[in-house]
């Protein structure tokens, strides 16, 4: 059993930071790629932001210079630095980690339940 978990999301003013979090647990070998979606009301989930095992990133045309993306390996744990939000930056942020489980041979992808981002005035 994996389990990707996320936390940090909040209510925030317009141009405020704020960070969220998604730790990976249970029978992993390895965790290749790591990233945020996010997925506002009536619209599709959404790429903002993605990062590989050896800490190479991508991110969404709209967020770039204001997110960043990081990871701990040790700790199976991915974060996303949120600065100078916007109104259209709310969304619910749902965590994924394509990854290999003990004893398995295949990647496959698994999501976090999502953490709600607000921001309003």
């Amino acid at each position: 059993q994996v389990q990707l978990v996320d936390s940090g999301g909040g209510l925030v003013q317009p141009g405020v930071s704020l960070r969220v979090s998604c730790a990976a647990s249970g029978s992993i070998f390895r965790i290749n790629a790591m990233g945020w979606y996010r997925q506002a009301p009536g619209k599709q989930r959404e790429l903002v932001a993605a990062i590989t095992s050896g800490g190479s990133t991508n991110y969404a045309d709209s967020v770039k210079g204001r997110f960043t993306i990081s990871r701990d390996n040790a700790k199976n744990t991915v974060y996303l630095q949120m600065n100078s939000l916007k109104p259209e930056d709310t969304a619910v942020y749902y965590c994924h980690a394509a990854l290999l489980v003990l004893g398995g041979f295949s990647e496959y992808d698994y999501w976090g339940q999502g953490t709600q981002v607000t921001v309003s005035s």
